[in-house]
């Protein structure tokens, strides 16, 4: 028989929480505008309500809100409770407007509305008392197997999870240690006698460095054998701030280190939100770059957009497009000016005073309007509105190790660096800590924030040239 473990980690009973605080609230602000004022829309308001409850409740799945193993802080469970909520209200009131709905009815959605954000937050100042009350019938009787120290900072990550175990004692590696200090129950030599004895249901073991596959696999059969399930805590690599988690493939347990972020929904979102923003700006800023065009035709010779391959996510090559601000033999009179770079370190050039740079370009890099093409990199998917700048192949050829992660996602159109100063910093150690921040620091309210700035800047005209 194929024993399932695909919802192992949900948390049930805040999921069930979730249903009764949407249903109440959705259920009394029906009765209370029955009770006030005659409603002629009943199935169309409840459709809408049960639609808003279904969105909610996925986006707290997608969100992680329904995983045992989220740290419940208080701050952060908030931000993700009133993420999803906002969703689901855009989502209601979208409906409502264009339902057949009549709008003297639209006071049921607002009263439904209200009376959930108030039960949800509710939800999260009362949580650790629910959690108690949750938590006060049987859970799991559970061993930790190893060093006490070395479980230390397992046990405080435990406590602040919705993971329910009651705690029997610790086990040590060897009869020495049991022998010789406080705090142990027994040996690991003993753990057939000890589970008998205790009825364990769980029992966690702290892999070591140097430990032998089979050491770990004798008392991985014994506890299957004996129907008590063994979780292997792994603590064998320092994989600093790296991010991590654990999935299967087939019957292949997979740990994974990261740190750019895997969130399908939230790249999905991303790129959504580069679509349509590189859409929108193609069809409005049209007229400004035929005009563009034509100024760059009339103040020297050559192509109207200048193409460069450049590196984009973890070294792939793509062609971006700008506007020509500079003399056709700008790339060849490039080296005789590299004693005049302003960014230390000589990895990226940039130049105040660059002879190479025409009339008309000079101005177009001052307003920024050189820039405009790589709405179409953005919109075909070679670029993103928000990341680091794409450099050239030339550059990541002097890339150090730890430079190299800078271009570990898409490059962007902006970034931190650009709204941080631009061309004010001159130390490249100082722009890859920029973005290596942002990656570390990525969300949609962000890349948000970080598009917000960069029109102020443009518009200020601050730090570019």
């Amino acid at each position: 028989m194929n024993h399932s473990n695909k919802n192992a980690n949900t948390d049930l009973h805040q999921i069930g929480i979730d249903i009764i605080i949407n249903f109440v609230s959705l259920v009394v602000a029906m009765v209370l505008c029955q009770l006030f004022g005659k409603q002629e829309s009943v199935l169309p308001l409840m459709a809408i309500g049960l639609v808003f409850i279904l969105i909610y409740l996925l986006v707290c799945w997608v969100e992680y809100l329904y995983n045992i193993t989220l740290f419940y802080y208080t701050d952060r469970v908030f931000k993700k409770i009133m993420y999803a909520y906002i969703i689901s209200l855009a989502v209601g009131v979208g409906l409502l407007l264009t339902s057949r709905v009549d709008r003297k009815d639209y006071s049921w959605f607002i009263c439904f509305a209200a009376l959930d954000f108030f039960f949800l937050v509710d939800k999260v100042l009362l949580y650790k008392t629910g959690k108690q009350l949750l938590q006060s019938g049987p859970s799991p009787r559970v061993l930790y197997v190893g060093k006490r120290g070395r479980f230390d900072k397992f046990q405080s990550f435990v406590q602040k999870t919705n993971i329910r175990q009651t705690f029997v004692g610790y086990v040590a590696f060897s009869e020495h240690r049991f022998r010789e200090e406080e705090g142990y129950i027994g040996w690991i030599g003993d753990l057939e006698e000890i589970i008998r004895q205790y009825h364990i249901d769980q029992v966690y073991i702290m892999q070591r460095h140097g430990d032998q596959v089979e050491f770990s696999q004798n008392y991985l059969d014994l506890c299957v054998e004996m129907g008590v399930t063994v979780k292997f805590v792994i603590d064998l690599y320092n994989a600093g701030d790296a991010r991590s988690y654990v999935s299967s493939v087939g019957t292949f347990p997979v740990i994974t280190y990261h740190k750019i972020s895997l969130n399908v929904f939230d790249q999905m979102l991303k790129r959504t939100m580069d679509i349509i923003g590189s859409g929108i700006a193609i069809v409005l800023l049209s007229p400004i770059m035929l005009v563009v065009a034509l100024l760059i035709k009339l103040d020297s010779p050559g192509p109207v957009l200048f193409k460069q391959t450049r590196v984009g996510q973890n070294g792939r090559h793509f062609s971006i497009l700008k506007f020509r601000s500079m003399y056709k033999d700008a790339e060849a009179r490039k080296a005789e000016l590299m004693a005049k770079n302003e960014i230390a370190g000589g990895v990226m050039f940039k130049m105040k005073d660059d002879p190479r740079i025409t009339r008309v370009g000079r101005f177009i890099r001052a307003t920024s309007l050189d820039e405009l093409p790589q709405f179409f990199n953005i919109f075909v998917g070679q670029m993103s509105l928000v990341g680091t700048r794409p450099p050239t192949l030339d550059e990541v050829e002097k890339y150090k190790t730890g430079q190299w992660r800078r271009i570990s996602i898409k490059p962007g159109l902006t970034g931190m660096w650009q709204v941080s100063g631009r061309s004010a910093i001159t130390d490249f150690d100082e722009i890859v800590k920029l973005d290596t921040e942002y990656i570390d620091k990525w969300s949609i309210w962000l890349d948000i924030r970080i598009l917000f700035k960069t029109v102020l800047v443009v518009v200020k005209r601050e730090g570019s040239y």
